[in-house]
């Protein structure tokens, strides 16, 4: 489902080049729940935004579902996450303006999908939100914020989730409940989930664990 092959990533900061990932590969299989996990700045959210086409590698390849992501055009790249790349921020990221309610209906009318109302209703009923769908993200707690996020993040019926640091503004117990319920989704939708996280007992509850360190590769096992 996603392919890595030789991935470098390097930026100029003043007259140096500073290497965010070097040499990077792996292979992640269809439906495969993946923690990867680091030290901050060993290159976390640099490889799901280079997995997801939002940036490009200095050298190597990059696959997705078949599609080679570092060949693709900026319109390529748009379709390719539209249509089968969910994502979920640490901050949530609704639109304000929107209700819990809209915020999931309007990915799927955007791509003009079919029954996207009864949809909406069954994806906020799954993340236990049914009587809260008409409140604005302001009115909501972090923790309902995150699960609006997540059923916006399954609204188009993704093959691949990518996840960065989705429980980093909460609590425990509601970090808890988030982890639980991506599982449940990621499980219930053979979903493939790329999960970047900090908490190695969320990370041991993956099916594998890949751990970065400097940009590269230290670890690569199944949980």
């Amino acid at each position: 489902m996603i392919q890595l092959k030789n991935v470098t990533k390097t930026v100029r900061s003043g007259a140096e080049e500073l290497t965010i990932l070097n040499d990077v590969s792996f292979d992640i299989a269809a439906g495969q729940f993946v923690a990867v996990t680091g030290a901050s700045g060993s290159g976390k959210s640099t490889l799901l935004g280079l997995i997801a086409g939002l940036d490009a590698p200095s050298s190597g390849v990059i696959s997705v579902d078949g599609d080679e992501v570092t060949a693709m055009s900026e319109d390529g790249l748009a379709r390719l996450r539209s249509e089968k790349i969910g994502f979920i921020f640490q901050s949530f990221h609704l639109i304000p303006s929107l209700t819990a309610y809209e915020n999931i209906l309007i990915p799927m009318e955007i791509l003009g999908l079919d029954n996207v109302r009864e949809r909406a209703n069954g994806l906020i009923e799954q993340v236990d939100l049914t009587n809260r769908g008409h409140h604005y993200p302001a009115e909501l707690s972090g923790g309902e914020q995150q699960r609006i996020a997540i059923a916006r993040a399954f609204a188009n019926s993704p093959k691949i989730m990518l996840a960065d640091e989705p429980t980093g503004n909460l609590d425990s117990k509601n970090g808890q409940h988030i982890f639980d319920l991506m599982k449940d989704l990621h499980s219930r939708n053979n979903v493939t989930l790329v999960l970047v996280t900090h908490d190695a007992a969320l990370a041991a509850r993956a099916e594998r664990r890949i751990v970065l360190a400097d940009g590269e590769v230290i670890r690569d096992d199944l949980t």
